[in-house]
């Protein structure tokens, strides 16, 4: 192994892998470490496995309450050990996909645990292979882990994180899970498509913290008459394990009275934490936030000359999409750029049935902020294709400044995720109502109805009354 590099990636998660090889299309020499597998939690325990189970168990679902299919329901069963094994087979694949990439980019790949001291310096983890690398350039992604109670830590069994959740091998007769927000309800929605008795305890008023309220009520109300059993203000304070089960007991904060709820499982989605006490630990100079989530300015830049620091490590919003940006920005300023990361118009989505997709300013902030808004409404009652899905419960809302900028967009509805696009751009283009209004959308497509919310805002909504 060379010494020298132009620039170190330290983690192989999205953010990482993406630095790493625009780093090498910029001609620089890159090495990239990760400890377990490339593509990090997001591709391997995240993001990619939820949403093929998500699929899977929205088509089982689908296939047994269908109004209009004949024969026995009752022979229809979801093969759980053939999900298992083709969800590995499609990680794999992406796995070593990125893999390939990375070789014919010309990334060194090294997978090892790694440390960097000094605030310049790579060595090997104790224990490992000595070596020492140095490098122009610093990269650092090493990412997130569930955060867990002080009396509630994951023991892999009966309570588990997200990762855990992924690889069951039986479905739960009782899942309790800690957490209202994208992984609680996905993780969810999964196991009670499958049978499981689903109890989601929030502490917080709603579910999906700091969505936007109207639409956020909206989905809960879509959820709970799914199945799912959500219970919000519920501060959870102690567990009490049992021969059967686990309970969790506490105090609901609406009317400050004791609850408890027994579970076969505990499911930990209340929030993560960033993988950076190691870092901080070696290098004094590095500086971090609340949380320990590491300082940067608009550049990515650290505290510490050279080194960056990108996705879950600097906090805000913990995306996979928004660490494989700033994988972009942080690798070229590396190479000399000066490119600042906005979030101003950074997409979220929650994959439950229906989506919850979002991008921008709340009705609430845009009025804080602006003071005039224009908000403009569609139901998927009125659109076409919602009705011939039989998935009419469902809503796109879009904000506006008094000039008619578009500020923010919201939507629950199917594939929510799939048509946000048009809004994020509209966002970040500071585009107005009358752009998206006056786009030819292809009919019928539940996309219409992002034209329609627009024409709405105008006051000149065609397929609902204005």
């Amino acid at each position: 192994m060379e010494k020298h590099y132009d620039l170190a990636v330290i983690g192989g998660g999205p953010g990482g892998y993406v630095a790493a090889i625009r780093g090498a299309q910029l001609n620089k020499k890159v090495i990239l470490f990760e400890k377990e597998k490339v593509g990090g939690t997001c591709m391997n325990w995240g993001c990619i496995p939820t949403k093929y189970l998500l699929h899977e168990t929205q088509i089982y679902q689908q296939a047994k309450k269908h109004k209009h299919l004949e024969g026995p329901l009752s022979e229809i069963a979801c093969s759980w050990t053939k999900v298992q094994k083709q969800r590995e087979r499609i990680v794999g694949r992406l796995v070593r996909g990125v893999e390939f990439l990375l070789e014919k980019n010309g990334v060194t790949l090294v997978k090892q645990e790694v440390r960097l001291q000094n605030g310049g310096e790579i060595v090997s983890a104790e224990g490992e292979e000595d070596f020492r690398v140095s490098a122009g350039k610093i990269i650092l992604a090493t990412g997130s882990e569930s955060a867990c109670l002080p009396f509630l830590k994951p023991d892999g069994e009966r309570i588990i994180t997200s990762r855990e959740g992924l690889e069951l091998n039986r479905i739960p007769d009782r899942m309790l899970i800690i957490g209202a927000g994208a992984i609680g309800l996905e993780m969810g929605t999964i196991y009670r498509r499958l049978g499981s008795q689903v109890t989601i305890l929030e502490i917080l008023p709603g579910i999906m913290p700091g969505c936007e309220a109207e639409l956020g009520a909206r989905l809960e109300r879509s959820l709970k008459a799914k199945g799912l059993k959500i219970l919000t203000q519920m501060r959870v304070e102690k567990k009490v394990v049992g021969p059967d089960g686990i309970t969790l007991a506490g105090t609901c904060l609406r009317d400050q009275t004791p609850f408890a709820y027994e579970g076969d499982v505990v499911l930990l989605a209340a929030g993560r934490k960033p993988l950076s006490q190691d870092l901080l630990d070696e290098n004094p100079g590095l500086k971090s936030g609340k949380g320990g989530f590491i300082t940067v300015n608009k550049r990515l830049e650290t505290s510490l000359p050279d080194v960056y620091a990108i996705g879950d490590l600097n906090g805000g919003q913990l995306l996979a999409h928004k660490a494989s940006h700033e994988g972009v920005i942080a690798a070229e300023n590396a190479a000399g750029a000066e490119r600042d990361m906005s979030a101003q118009a950074m997409p979220a989505a929650v994959f439950t049935d229906p989506e919850y997709a979002s991008v921008g300013m709340t009705e609430e902030q845009a009025r804080a902020e602006t003071g005039e808004v224009k908000i403009g409404q569609f139901p998927l009652s009125a659109s076409g294709r919602a009705l011939t899905m039989g998935s009419q419960d469902g809503m796109v809302k879009i904000i506006a400044d008094g000039s008619e900028r578009v500020l923010g967009a919201h939507i629950v509805a199917p594939h929510a995720s799939e048509f946000i696009g048009e809004l994020t751009l509209a966002v970040t283009k500071r585009l107005k109502l009358s752009d998206v209004a006056e786009t030819i959308h292809i009919h019928p497509t539940l996309a219409e109805s992002v034209m329609e919310a627009a024409l709405h805002a105008q006051g000149g909504a065609i397929h609902i009354l204005n």
